[in-house]
Order: C-alpha cells, then sequence, then structure tokens
C-alpha cells in the first residue's frame, strides 16, 4: 500500500438506519446492479416519496429511471406491467394500499395472471409498493392495510417488512424475483422524523448486499409459555408485551411472519407446537384474513397441538379519523397484553 492509498475499512456491524432509508439502500444498489430496474409512481422523483421511500434517487439515476407520474393508477400501473413483460424490472409506488380498488383489475386481473395465461412463457418481474397502516388520523381511505385482500388473490408474492434490515433484504429479494411482489410498508415503521415513531424504526441494517428469503419467517423474540404470531408494526407492539411480561416470568414467543404469500406455515406450527397457545394479532380486518388463516394452519394440522387461541384484528368497521377512536379499534400492546393473558388463562 502507497502512502496514497487508504485502508480498506471492513463493513461496520453497528450501523443504523432507518426502515426508509434502509428501503432506498435496497433500490440503490439495485438499480446500479442491473440497468433494467426503474421506479415510477407519485411524486417518487424530485419530493422523494411522501414517506422517503425514493430520497435521493431521482438526483442519482435521472428522470428516465425515476419517473413521476401522473395521478392516475390504472394507467401506470398498466405501464409497469407493460415494462415487466417487455424485460424492465419496474418498482411502481401505489401511494396507499387503499387505493388499490382504481386499479384493482391491472393488478388481479394482469400483473398477477399473464404467467399463468400466457402457459408460463411470459414473465411479469415488477414490485408494487405501498404504503399501509393507521395510528396518524389519515382517515378510513388512508389507513387500511390490506394485506388480506392482495394475499387472497392469487398470483402474486406478498411481503410485509417489520425492521429495517428486513425491509433492505425483503426489497432486494423481491427486485430480483421472476414474480410480480406486492411489498407493503408500515408508515409506522419508516421511522420518519415527522411522524409517531417507534424505537425499533432505527436500527441495524447491513452494508451492501442483502437479502432475505421470501417466504420465511423469522422468530424475533423466543418464549416457551405462548406463541404471539403477527407481522409490521404489530411486532413492535408484540415485543412491547414480550418484554414487559418476561419481567414476571412469562415467556412470549414472537413470530415475525414477514411474508404472507409464501406463507412460511411450518414456522407457525414449530412455534405452537413449542407452546401449545397462540394468538395472532393482525392490523388488517378480522373477517375473512389472516388470523383466521393462521389458525387454520394449526387446527388442520393437529387441532390437539392448541391448549388456547385468541385471535386480535381491527373489527369489520371503516378506521375512524378521530385519533381516540382510531386508537380504540388499531391492536396496540393494551390489547395484545390482554389477548396474552386471556390465552394463558
Amino acid at each position: 500500500m502507497t502512502l496514497t492509498e487508504s485502508p480498506v475499512q471492513p463493513p461496520r456491524a453497528d450501523r443504523r438506519l432507518s426502515t426508509s432509508k434502509a428501503m432506498v439502500e435496497a433500490i440503490a444498489l439495485e438499480m446500479d446492479r442491473d440497468d433494467a430496474v426503474i421506479y415510477l409512481g407519485e411524486d417518487v422523483g424530485a419530493y422523494g416519496g411522501i414517506f422517503s421511500s425514493t430520497t435521493g434517487l431521482l438526483e442519482r439515476f435521472g428522470k428516465d429511471r425515476v419517473i413521476d407520474t401522473p395521478i392516475s393508477e390504472t394507467a401506470f400501473v398498466g405501464l409497469g406491467i407493460g415494462a415487466a413483460t417487455e424485460g424492465l424490472r419496474p418498482i411502481v409506488e401505489l401511494m396507499f394500499a387503499d387505493f388499490m380498488g382504481v386499479t384493482l383489475d391491472q393488478i388481479y386481473n394482469h400483473m398477477a395472471k399473464i404467467h399463468y395465461f400466457s402457459g408460463g412463457n411470459v414473465k411479469v418481474p415488477m414490485v408494487l409498493t405501498t404504503a399501509v397502516g393507521g395510528g396518524y388520523s389519515d382517515g378510513g381511505q388512508h389507513s387500511q392495510c390490506l394485506w388480506g385482500t392482495f394475499a387472497h388473490l392469487p398470483g402474486m408474492k406478498v411481503v410485509v417488512p417489520a425492521t429495517p434490515a428486513d425491509a433492505k433484504g425483503l426489497m432486494t429479494s423481491a427486485i430480483r424475483d421472476d414474480s410480480p411482489v406486492v411489498y407493503m410498508f408500515h408508515k409506522g415503521i419508516m421511522g420518519l422524523p415527522w411522524m409517531a415513531k417507534n424505537r425499533r424504526s432505527i436500527d441495524v441494517v447491513p452494508e451492501g448486499e442483502h437479502l432475505v428469503p421470501i417466504g420465511r419467517a423469522n422468530v424475533v423474540h423466543e418464549g416457551s409459555d405462548i406463541t404471539v404470531v403477527t407481522l409490521s408494526l404489530s411486532v413492535h407492539h408484540a415485543l412491547d408485551v414480550a418484554e414487559k411480561l418476561a419481567g414476571e416470568g412469562i415467556g412470549v414467543e414472537v413470530l415475525d411472519l414477514r411474508s404472507l404469500v409464501p406463507l412460511d406455515r411450518e414456522a407457525i406450527l414449530t412455534s405452537v407446537g413449542k407452546t401449545g397457545r397462540l394468538v395472532v394479532v393482525d392490523e388488517d380486518y378480522l373477517s375473512y384474513g389472516l388470523s383466521g388463516e393462521v389458525v387454520a394452519t394449526v387446527v388442520e394440522h393437529d387441532p390437539t397441538m392448541l391448549k388456547a387461541v385468541q385471535r386480535l384484528a381491527m373489527p369489520d368497521v371503516p378506521i375512524p379519523y378521530a385519533h381516540d377512536l382510531e386508537y380504540a379499534v388499531l391492536p396496540r400492546q393494551d390489547k395484545i397484553e390482554a389477548a396474552v393473558r386471556r390465552a394463558l388463562g
């Protein structure tokens, strides 16, 4: 090494990023690696995304690869689908999951089914990103999760990160996947300074290439008394409860699903097989959703595994705008703790 050369610095093991910065890092790395990766949606250019999901990408990659679109979800989702079938790897941002209604035909009749309709000859390597979740008085048309709806429609993978590291790893895996992937991020995990955030929304994120396999859940807190199966912001709430109850000698195992499609049923069965008690926490609606699917997974495998079960999800009502009413229906820490105690008897 000459005097003018700098020593190579090893990757930092303690580097901490917000979830939004972790997402942007993953996208930038993939755009550097593959010229076919493009990003398009409303306010994703100079504004950097209303949840900072694209900050700095326009300056780095230019307007031909980071494309601000008109407010026409049907048009730009359709544009992304067409681009994907022609060899690009577009990331298309639907500003809120609630807006799926105005472009649902493009999503579930085209994006999700073209590969099937073509007899497997046409691929749609596209990522549809969208913000989900309540708690910020955004009203009933900007606060739903709706991941159960996407998961119910065949042909799409559905991933829902809860942590900055998983946000990066799942984004990388989603971009590289040849299937259409719906990538759903909760506003409450983004670590944005202008929104109420939790203490885990800024955390250690690996440098360089980082992949998290789609379809593999993660035990984020080990315990032997009861299993809490959940995802997204509810993982953070469940961890708060697990840490509190550990002081009482109660071992709460928290399983972060990370993916809905494919669903890691084996991880669910392994954890419930150990604890015998199950609480499913879901910020999506109670009826016909994820909570019922998780319970059915256990019961259909072996109904004798369960000593007790509780489902905690959004009641089947529009999400209120008023802050107090909104918090009254969201599955937050107090409700999770109560559900755990009920299951423990």
